[in-house]
Protein backbone atom coordinates (compact mmCIF):
# COMPACT_ATOMS: atom_id res chain seq x y z
CA UNK A 1 0.00 0.00 0.00
CA UNK A 2 1.74 3.57 -1.05
CA UNK A 3 2.24 5.90 1.76
CA UNK A 4 -0.17 8.64 1.23
CA UNK A 5 -3.07 5.76 1.63
CA UNK A 6 -1.82 4.85 4.95
CA UNK A 7 -1.42 8.15 6.28
CA UNK A 8 -5.32 8.55 5.20
CA UNK A 9 -5.87 5.58 6.95
CA UNK A 10 -7.63 3.14 4.59
CA UNK A 11 -7.61 -0.27 4.59
CA UNK A 12 -5.25 -2.08 1.84
CA UNK A 13 -7.37 -2.86 -1.06
CA UNK A 14 -6.63 -6.67 -0.20
CA UNK A 15 -7.92 -7.25 2.92
CA UNK A 16 -10.99 -4.98 2.08
CA UNK A 17 -11.60 -6.83 -1.06
CA UNK A 18 -11.20 -10.57 1.16
CA UNK A 19 -13.66 -8.77 3.75
CA UNK A 20 -16.39 -8.56 0.98
CA UNK A 21 -15.94 -11.65 -0.45
CA UNK A 22 -16.04 -13.63 2.92
CA UNK A 23 -19.45 -11.36 3.59
CA UNK A 24 -20.76 -12.11 0.28
CA UNK A 25 -20.36 -15.73 1.33
CA UNK A 26 -21.57 -15.46 4.81
CA UNK A 27 -24.50 -13.05 4.06
CA UNK A 28 -25.79 -14.26 0.63
CA UNK A 29 -24.09 -17.59 0.27
CA UNK A 30 -22.12 -17.28 -2.38
CA UNK A 31 -19.77 -19.75 -3.74
CA UNK A 32 -16.00 -18.53 -2.37
CA UNK A 33 -14.49 -19.18 -5.56
CA UNK A 34 -16.80 -17.80 -7.76
CA UNK A 35 -17.36 -14.53 -5.64
CA UNK A 36 -13.25 -14.32 -5.83
CA UNK A 37 -12.17 -14.55 -9.13
CA UNK A 38 -15.15 -12.28 -9.97
CA UNK A 39 -13.65 -9.51 -7.11
CA UNK A 40 -9.69 -10.26 -8.03
CA UNK A 41 -10.74 -9.84 -12.11
CA UNK A 42 -11.64 -6.29 -11.67
CA UNK A 43 -9.52 -5.44 -8.61
CA UNK A 44 -6.08 -4.65 -10.62
CA UNK A 45 -4.41 -6.25 -7.13
CA UNK A 46 -0.49 -7.45 -8.30
CA UNK A 47 0.18 -11.09 -8.20
CA UNK A 48 1.67 -10.93 -4.59
CA UNK A 49 -1.53 -9.16 -3.34
CA UNK A 50 -3.89 -11.69 -5.58
CA UNK A 51 -2.10 -14.52 -3.41
CA UNK A 52 -2.61 -12.95 -0.15
CA UNK A 53 -6.45 -11.90 -0.91
CA UNK A 54 -6.78 -15.98 -1.44
CA UNK A 55 -5.30 -16.94 1.59
CA UNK A 56 -7.29 -14.54 3.68
CA UNK A 57 -10.34 -15.84 2.04
CA UNK A 58 -9.94 -19.18 1.94
CA UNK A 59 -8.01 -19.27 5.48
CA UNK A 60 -10.53 -17.56 7.15
CA UNK A 61 -13.37 -19.68 6.05
CA UNK A 62 -11.03 -22.84 6.47
CA UNK A 63 -10.55 -22.22 9.78
CA UNK A 64 -13.63 -20.57 11.10
CA UNK A 65 -14.97 -23.16 13.76
CA UNK A 66 -11.49 -22.96 15.53
CA UNK A 67 -11.72 -18.99 14.93
CA UNK A 68 -15.21 -18.67 16.29
CA UNK A 69 -14.32 -20.73 19.30
CA UNK A 70 -11.56 -18.69 20.09
CA UNK A 71 -13.30 -14.99 19.51
CA UNK A 72 -15.98 -16.22 21.66
CA UNK A 73 -13.35 -16.42 24.55
CA UNK A 74 -12.39 -12.90 23.97
CA UNK A 75 -15.87 -11.60 23.98
CA UNK A 76 -18.87 -10.57 25.91
CA UNK A 77 -21.70 -11.37 23.66
CA UNK A 78 -22.66 -14.60 21.31
CA UNK A 79 -20.79 -14.16 18.07
CA UNK A 80 -23.52 -15.13 15.53
CA UNK A 81 -25.78 -12.17 17.50
CA UNK A 82 -22.84 -9.41 16.33
CA UNK A 83 -23.98 -7.75 12.81
CA UNK A 84 -22.44 -10.05 10.13
CA UNK A 85 -19.86 -7.91 8.81
CA UNK A 86 -18.30 -7.13 11.93
CA UNK A 87 -18.35 -10.90 12.45
CA UNK A 88 -16.86 -11.40 9.26
CA UNK A 89 -14.19 -8.41 10.29
CA UNK A 90 -12.96 -10.53 13.66
CA UNK A 91 -12.77 -13.27 12.03
CA UNK A 92 -10.97 -11.97 8.98
CA UNK A 93 -8.57 -10.14 11.61
CA UNK A 94 -8.35 -13.62 13.90
CA UNK A 95 -6.98 -15.57 11.16
CA UNK A 96 -4.15 -13.36 10.59
CA UNK A 97 -3.32 -13.01 14.15
CA UNK A 98 -3.66 -17.02 14.62
CA UNK A 99 -2.19 -18.22 11.30
CA UNK A 100 -0.70 -15.48 9.09
CA UNK A 101 3.23 -15.40 10.51
CA UNK A 102 3.69 -12.65 7.98
CA UNK A 103 1.57 -10.47 9.59
CA UNK A 104 2.53 -8.60 12.56
CA UNK A 105 -0.34 -8.42 15.28
CA UNK A 106 -0.61 -4.99 15.08
CA UNK A 107 -0.79 -4.45 11.29
CA UNK A 108 -4.47 -7.80 11.71
CA UNK A 109 -5.54 -5.32 14.79
CA UNK A 110 -5.43 -1.72 12.92
CA UNK A 111 -6.23 -2.88 9.61
CA UNK A 112 -9.55 -5.00 10.45
CA UNK A 113 -10.61 -1.81 12.53
CA UNK A 114 -9.82 0.48 9.10
CA UNK A 115 -11.57 -2.34 7.00
CA UNK A 116 -15.04 -1.97 9.60
CA UNK A 117 -14.34 1.87 8.93
CA UNK A 118 -14.64 1.70 5.43
CA UNK A 119 -17.45 -1.00 4.61
CA UNK A 120 -19.39 2.20 6.72
CA UNK A 121 -19.51 0.49 10.29
CA UNK A 122 -17.52 3.61 12.63
CA UNK A 123 -19.91 2.48 15.20
CA UNK A 124 -18.42 -0.97 15.88
CA UNK A 125 -14.23 -0.20 15.13
CA UNK A 126 -14.06 -0.03 19.01
CA UNK A 127 -15.11 -3.25 19.75
CA UNK A 128 -13.14 -4.52 16.61
CA UNK A 129 -9.86 -3.44 18.21
CA UNK A 130 -10.62 -4.25 21.85
CA UNK A 131 -11.50 -8.40 20.79
CA UNK A 132 -8.27 -8.51 18.44
CA UNK A 133 -6.32 -6.57 20.89
CA UNK A 134 -7.45 -9.24 23.58
CA UNK A 135 -7.14 -12.57 21.04
CA UNK A 136 -3.83 -11.01 19.88
CA UNK A 137 -2.21 -11.67 23.41
CA UNK A 138 -4.46 -14.14 25.14
CA UNK A 139 -5.14 -16.85 21.82
CA UNK A 140 -2.14 -18.98 22.35
CA UNK A 141 -3.09 -19.55 26.47
CA UNK A 142 -6.51 -20.97 25.59
CA UNK A 143 -6.83 -24.40 25.81
CA UNK A 144 -8.85 -26.32 22.87
CA UNK A 145 -10.46 -29.44 23.21
CA UNK A 146 -8.66 -32.61 23.33
CA UNK A 147 -8.54 -35.78 21.10
CA UNK A 148 -9.15 -38.06 23.34
CA UNK A 149 -11.28 -36.76 25.73
CA UNK A 150 -13.93 -34.74 23.76
CA UNK A 151 -13.31 -36.23 19.77
CA UNK A 152 -16.08 -33.95 18.95
CA UNK A 153 -15.03 -30.70 20.17
CA UNK A 154 -11.65 -31.47 18.87
CA UNK A 155 -13.34 -31.85 15.42
CA UNK A 156 -15.76 -28.94 15.66
CA UNK A 157 -13.13 -26.58 17.93
CA UNK A 158 -9.61 -26.95 17.17
CA UNK A 159 -9.89 -28.93 13.70
CA UNK A 160 -13.16 -26.40 12.20
CA UNK A 161 -16.15 -28.90 11.03
CA UNK A 162 -19.46 -28.34 11.47
CA UNK A 163 -20.98 -30.29 14.59
CA UNK A 164 -23.01 -32.46 12.52
CA UNK A 165 -19.89 -33.31 9.79
CA UNK A 166 -17.49 -34.30 12.95
CA UNK A 167 -20.38 -36.65 13.86
CA UNK A 168 -20.96 -38.34 10.87
CA UNK A 169 -17.03 -38.67 10.12
CA UNK A 170 -16.53 -40.34 13.64
CA UNK A 171 -19.14 -42.55 12.43
CA UNK A 172 -18.19 -43.78 9.51
CA UNK A 173 -14.47 -43.70 9.91
CA UNK A 174 -13.55 -43.74 13.69
CA UNK A 175 -11.60 -41.25 15.47
CA UNK A 176 -7.68 -41.89 14.07
CA UNK A 177 -9.20 -41.15 10.58
CA UNK A 178 -11.72 -39.07 11.15
CA UNK A 179 -9.04 -36.77 12.55
CA UNK A 180 -6.52 -37.35 9.76
CA UNK A 181 -9.23 -36.43 6.90
CA UNK A 182 -9.99 -33.43 8.72
CA UNK A 183 -6.95 -32.10 9.24
CA UNK A 184 -6.23 -33.10 5.39
CA UNK A 185 -9.24 -31.48 4.76
CA UNK A 186 -7.43 -28.11 6.39
CA UNK A 187 -4.54 -28.14 4.53
CA UNK A 188 -3.86 -26.62 0.84
CA UNK A 189 -4.71 -28.80 -1.90
CA UNK A 190 -1.92 -29.50 -4.62
CA UNK A 191 -2.20 -27.92 -7.92
CA UNK A 192 -2.71 -30.73 -10.43
CA UNK A 193 -3.29 -30.85 -14.08
CA UNK A 194 -4.05 -33.47 -16.92
CA UNK A 195 -2.36 -33.44 -20.01
CA UNK A 196 -3.91 -33.12 -23.55
CA UNK A 197 -2.18 -35.60 -25.07
CA UNK A 198 -3.50 -34.35 -28.53
CA UNK A 199 -0.67 -31.62 -28.04
CA UNK A 200 2.11 -32.75 -25.42
CA UNK A 201 3.05 -35.73 -23.10
CA UNK A 202 3.47 -35.44 -19.53
CA UNK A 203 7.11 -35.67 -19.92
CA UNK A 204 7.44 -32.52 -22.32
CA UNK A 205 4.98 -30.22 -20.39
CA UNK A 206 7.45 -30.88 -17.15
CA UNK A 207 10.35 -29.71 -19.49
CA UNK A 208 8.06 -26.75 -20.30
CA UNK A 209 6.64 -25.56 -16.47
CA UNK A 210 10.08 -26.12 -14.64
CA UNK A 211 10.80 -23.07 -14.20
CA UNK A 212 7.14 -21.99 -13.41
CA UNK A 213 6.47 -24.09 -11.25
CA UNK A 214 9.74 -26.44 -9.86
CA UNK A 215 8.15 -28.60 -7.97
CA UNK A 216 6.21 -29.96 -10.53
CA UNK A 217 6.02 -34.20 -10.88
CA UNK A 218 4.03 -36.93 -12.53
CA UNK A 219 1.11 -37.96 -10.69
CA UNK A 220 1.44 -41.12 -8.89
CA UNK A 221 -1.95 -42.72 -10.90
CA UNK A 222 -3.25 -40.75 -13.21
CA UNK A 223 -1.13 -41.44 -16.63
CA UNK A 224 -2.31 -38.11 -17.62
CA UNK A 225 -1.43 -35.91 -14.81
CA UNK A 226 1.07 -33.43 -12.92
CA UNK A 227 1.25 -31.71 -9.86
CA UNK A 228 2.89 -28.64 -10.15
CA UNK A 229 3.15 -27.76 -6.12
CA UNK A 230 1.35 -25.64 -4.10
CA UNK A 231 1.70 -22.38 -5.41
CA UNK A 232 0.75 -20.35 -8.32
CA UNK A 233 -1.99 -20.08 -11.17
CA UNK A 234 -2.17 -23.10 -13.67
CA UNK A 235 -5.31 -21.25 -15.03
CA UNK A 236 -3.23 -18.34 -16.19
CA UNK A 237 -0.03 -20.46 -17.29
CA UNK A 238 0.99 -20.23 -21.14
CA UNK A 239 0.97 -23.49 -21.68
CA UNK A 240 -2.88 -23.66 -20.34
CA UNK A 241 -3.99 -20.89 -22.72
CA UNK A 242 -2.24 -23.09 -25.41
CA UNK A 243 -4.34 -25.81 -24.53
CA UNK A 244 -1.78 -28.37 -23.50
CA UNK A 245 -3.34 -29.34 -19.82
CA UNK A 246 -6.67 -28.41 -17.92
CA UNK A 247 -6.63 -27.96 -14.18
CA UNK A 248 -8.15 -31.30 -12.81
CA UNK A 249 -7.82 -33.55 -9.46
CA UNK A 250 -5.74 -36.49 -9.54
CA UNK A 251 -8.61 -38.50 -8.13
CA UNK A 252 -11.10 -36.79 -10.63
CA UNK A 253 -8.87 -38.04 -13.68
CA UNK A 254 -8.84 -41.38 -11.98
CA UNK A 255 -12.51 -42.04 -12.41
CA UNK A 256 -12.10 -41.50 -16.23
CA UNK A 257 -9.55 -43.81 -15.82
CA UNK A 258 -12.00 -46.29 -14.55
CA UNK A 259 -14.32 -45.34 -16.65
CA UNK A 260 -11.54 -46.24 -19.49
CA UNK A 261 -12.93 -44.97 -22.63
CA UNK A 262 -11.90 -46.18 -25.71
CA UNK A 263 -10.87 -44.91 -29.42
CA UNK A 264 -14.05 -44.51 -31.36
CA UNK A 265 -16.34 -44.89 -28.93
CA UNK A 266 -19.56 -43.06 -27.82
CA UNK A 267 -19.78 -41.72 -24.60
CA UNK A 268 -22.18 -40.09 -22.68
CA UNK A 269 -21.39 -37.49 -19.60
CA UNK A 270 -25.02 -37.09 -18.13
CA UNK A 271 -23.55 -34.35 -15.47
CA UNK A 272 -21.23 -32.74 -17.54
CA UNK A 273 -19.98 -28.97 -16.24
CA UNK A 274 -17.78 -27.48 -15.93
CA UNK A 275 -16.46 -30.02 -18.34
CA UNK A 276 -12.94 -31.48 -16.76
CA UNK A 277 -14.43 -35.40 -17.16
CA UNK A 278 -15.93 -34.11 -20.56
CA UNK A 279 -13.27 -32.91 -22.07
CA UNK A 280 -11.00 -36.28 -20.56
CA UNK A 281 -13.11 -38.42 -22.26
CA UNK A 282 -12.83 -36.88 -25.41
CA UNK A 283 -9.23 -37.06 -25.58
CA UNK A 284 -9.25 -40.44 -25.05
CA UNK A 285 -12.27 -41.29 -27.23
CA UNK A 286 -10.03 -39.49 -30.35
CA UNK A 287 -11.62 -37.86 -33.58
CA UNK A 288 -13.55 -40.92 -34.42
CA UNK A 289 -15.47 -40.92 -30.96
CA UNK A 290 -18.04 -38.71 -29.72
CA UNK A 291 -18.91 -37.53 -26.58
CA UNK A 292 -22.58 -36.17 -25.46
CA UNK A 293 -22.46 -33.81 -22.73
CA UNK A 294 -25.68 -33.43 -21.05
CA UNK A 295 -26.48 -30.50 -17.89
CA UNK A 296 -29.38 -29.10 -16.71
CA UNK A 297 -27.94 -25.56 -16.96
CA UNK A 298 -27.23 -23.61 -19.99
CA UNK A 299 -24.96 -21.00 -18.36
CA UNK A 300 -22.49 -23.65 -17.30
CA UNK A 301 -22.72 -25.72 -19.98
CA UNK A 302 -21.14 -23.13 -22.04
CA UNK A 303 -18.24 -23.66 -19.72
CA UNK A 304 -17.96 -27.14 -21.50
CA UNK A 305 -17.98 -26.01 -24.78
CA UNK A 306 -15.44 -23.24 -24.04
CA UNK A 307 -12.96 -25.43 -22.61
CA UNK A 308 -13.56 -28.29 -25.55
CA UNK A 309 -12.58 -25.27 -27.74
CA UNK A 310 -8.87 -24.30 -25.56
CA UNK A 311 -8.57 -27.80 -25.94
CA UNK A 312 -8.94 -28.52 -29.92
CA UNK A 313 -11.97 -30.74 -29.46
CA UNK A 314 -14.57 -30.97 -32.13
CA UNK A 315 -15.89 -34.30 -30.99
CA UNK A 316 -17.93 -33.20 -28.27
CA UNK A 317 -22.09 -32.01 -28.67
CA UNK A 318 -23.84 -30.27 -25.35
CA UNK A 319 -27.05 -30.50 -24.86
CA UNK A 320 -29.43 -28.57 -22.30
CA UNK A 321 -31.28 -31.66 -20.31
CA UNK A 322 -32.20 -32.61 -17.02
CA UNK A 323 -30.45 -35.88 -16.26
CA UNK A 324 -33.35 -37.06 -13.89
CA UNK A 325 -35.72 -37.46 -16.26
CA UNK A 326 -35.81 -40.34 -19.16
CA UNK A 327 -32.86 -39.87 -21.59
CA UNK A 328 -34.38 -42.46 -24.07
CA UNK A 329 -34.82 -39.80 -27.00
CA UNK A 330 -31.12 -39.22 -26.61
CA UNK A 331 -30.84 -41.01 -30.07
CA UNK A 332 -31.33 -44.58 -31.89
CA UNK A 333 -27.95 -45.82 -30.58
CA UNK A 334 -27.15 -46.76 -26.89
CA UNK A 335 -24.19 -45.42 -25.62
CA UNK A 336 -20.99 -47.38 -25.22
CA UNK A 337 -19.50 -46.06 -21.85
CA UNK A 338 -21.76 -43.43 -19.78
CA UNK A 339 -20.88 -41.21 -16.77
CA UNK A 340 -23.01 -40.63 -14.09
CA UNK A 341 -20.64 -37.56 -12.27
CA UNK A 342 -23.43 -36.99 -9.77
CA UNK A 343 -24.45 -33.58 -7.87
CA UNK A 344 -23.31 -34.49 -4.23
CA UNK A 345 -22.66 -32.74 -0.96
CA UNK A 346 -18.92 -32.52 -1.99
CA UNK A 347 -17.57 -33.52 1.47
CA UNK A 348 -14.68 -35.04 -0.25
CA UNK A 349 -13.11 -31.45 -1.71
CA UNK A 350 -13.29 -29.05 1.73
CA UNK A 351 -9.53 -28.50 1.49
CA UNK A 352 -10.95 -26.94 -2.39
CA UNK A 353 -13.98 -25.86 -1.66
CA UNK A 354 -13.44 -24.35 2.48
CA UNK A 355 -17.17 -22.71 2.46
CA UNK A 356 -18.66 -25.87 1.37
CA UNK A 357 -18.41 -27.19 5.08
CA UNK A 358 -20.49 -24.14 6.28
CA UNK A 359 -23.05 -24.09 3.21
CA UNK A 360 -24.25 -28.01 3.45
CA UNK A 361 -26.82 -28.71 6.17
CA UNK A 362 -27.09 -32.48 7.86
CA UNK A 363 -30.52 -32.73 5.76
CA UNK A 364 -28.78 -32.23 2.70
CA UNK A 365 -27.58 -36.10 1.69
CA UNK A 366 -30.37 -37.23 1.52
CA UNK A 367 -32.21 -34.86 -0.27
CA UNK A 368 -29.00 -34.90 -2.87
CA UNK A 369 -29.77 -39.59 -2.59
CA UNK A 370 -33.18 -39.06 -4.76
CA UNK A 371 -31.65 -36.98 -7.19
CA UNK A 372 -28.28 -39.56 -7.80
CA UNK A 373 -31.01 -42.31 -7.90
CA UNK A 374 -32.76 -40.89 -10.82
CA UNK A 375 -29.48 -39.85 -12.31
CA UNK A 376 -27.96 -43.97 -11.81
CA UNK A 377 -31.66 -45.20 -12.90
CA UNK A 378 -32.47 -42.97 -15.85
CA UNK A 379 -28.46 -43.44 -17.38
CA UNK A 380 -28.56 -46.86 -17.07
CA UNK A 381 -31.38 -46.93 -19.88
CA UNK A 382 -29.09 -45.72 -22.60
CA UNK A 383 -25.94 -48.20 -22.18
CA UNK A 384 -26.11 -50.68 -24.43
CA UNK A 385 -25.67 -54.32 -23.69
CA UNK A 386 -21.71 -54.85 -22.74
CA UNK A 387 -21.75 -51.37 -22.27
CA UNK A 388 -20.17 -49.64 -19.00
CA UNK A 389 -21.38 -47.13 -16.43
CA UNK A 390 -19.74 -45.80 -13.89
CA UNK A 391 -21.37 -43.68 -10.93
CA UNK A 392 -19.28 -40.79 -8.87
CA UNK A 393 -19.12 -38.35 -6.18
CA UNK A 394 -16.86 -36.28 -4.61
CA UNK A 395 -18.23 -36.62 -1.27
CA UNK A 396 -17.71 -39.23 1.62
CA UNK A 397 -20.95 -40.14 3.20
CA UNK A 398 -22.46 -43.97 2.37
CA UNK A 399 -25.87 -42.83 1.61
CA UNK A 400 -24.27 -40.84 -1.53
CA UNK A 401 -22.06 -43.22 -2.19
CA UNK A 402 -22.67 -47.07 -1.55
CA UNK A 403 -26.46 -46.77 -0.80
CA UNK A 404 -26.88 -45.75 -4.06
CA UNK A 405 -25.12 -48.23 -6.25
CA UNK A 406 -26.63 -51.01 -3.43
CA UNK A 407 -30.50 -50.03 -3.90
CA UNK A 408 -29.45 -50.00 -7.63
CA UNK A 409 -28.36 -53.14 -8.21
CA UNK A 410 -31.20 -54.62 -5.89
CA UNK A 411 -33.49 -53.28 -8.57
CA UNK A 412 -31.68 -53.49 -11.80
CA UNK A 413 -30.65 -57.20 -12.24
CA UNK A 414 -28.88 -56.52 -16.08
CA UNK A 415 -26.25 -54.52 -14.32
CA UNK A 416 -23.37 -55.95 -12.27
CA UNK A 417 -20.09 -54.68 -10.66
CA UNK A 418 -16.96 -54.85 -12.95
CA UNK A 419 -14.69 -57.78 -11.61
CA UNK A 420 -11.19 -56.87 -10.13
CA UNK A 421 -9.55 -58.10 -13.24
CA UNK A 422 -11.45 -56.22 -15.44
CA UNK A 423 -10.94 -52.84 -13.98
CA UNK A 424 -7.85 -50.68 -15.36
CA UNK A 425 -4.55 -51.01 -14.03
CA UNK A 426 -4.24 -47.45 -13.62
CA UNK A 427 -6.87 -47.47 -10.98
CA UNK A 428 -6.45 -50.52 -8.93
CA UNK A 429 -4.38 -49.48 -6.26
CA UNK A 430 -7.78 -47.21 -4.78
CA UNK A 431 -10.22 -49.58 -5.64
CA UNK A 432 -11.11 -51.67 -2.33
CA UNK A 433 -12.34 -55.28 -2.14
CA UNK A 434 -15.79 -53.86 -2.46
CA UNK A 435 -14.74 -53.17 -6.09
CA UNK A 436 -15.19 -49.47 -5.54
CA UNK A 437 -12.83 -46.28 -5.75
CA UNK A 438 -11.80 -45.03 -3.25
CA UNK A 439 -9.56 -41.82 -2.61
CA UNK A 440 -9.58 -39.50 0.43
CA UNK A 441 -6.87 -36.71 0.94
CA UNK A 442 -5.26 -37.72 3.86
CA UNK A 443 -4.31 -41.08 2.17
CA UNK A 444 -3.60 -40.15 -1.37
CA UNK A 445 -3.39 -36.16 -1.18
CA UNK A 446 -6.33 -36.11 -3.84
CA UNK A 447 -9.74 -35.02 -3.25
CA UNK A 448 -11.82 -37.34 -1.54
CA UNK A 449 -14.13 -39.44 -4.65
CA UNK A 450 -15.80 -42.45 -4.50
CA UNK A 451 -16.82 -44.59 -7.89
CA UNK A 452 -18.08 -47.55 -9.43
CA UNK A 453 -17.98 -49.52 -12.39
CA UNK A 454 -20.98 -51.60 -13.56
CA UNK A 455 -21.34 -53.45 -16.38
CA UNK A 456 -24.72 -53.73 -18.62
CA UNK A 457 -25.18 -57.58 -19.12
CA UNK A 458 -27.99 -57.76 -21.24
Amino acid sequence: MRGDDRRRGAPTRTRLLALRVLERVQRAGAFADLALNHALGHSGLSAPDRAFATELVYGTLRWRGRIDYLLEQCLDRDLEKLEPLVATALRLGAYQLIFSDGVPPTAAVDESVRCVRAAGVERATGLVNAVLRRLASEHGRIPLPKADGDPVGYLVHALSLPHWIAERWLEIFGPTEAFALARASNDPPPLTVRVNRRRTSVAELLAEVSDRFPDAAPCRLARDGVTLGRRGNPGLDPAFLRGQFTVQDEASQLVVGLLDPAPGERVLDVCAAPGGKATAIAERVGDEGRVLALDRHARRLGLVSRAARRLGLGNIDCAERDATRALGDLGAAPFDRVLVDAPCSGLGTLRRHPDARWRVQAGDPGKLAVIQAALLRNAAEVVKPGGTLVYSTCTVLPEENESIVEAFLESTPNFEQSAASELPLEVRPVVGSDLALRCLPHRHDADGFFATRLERTT
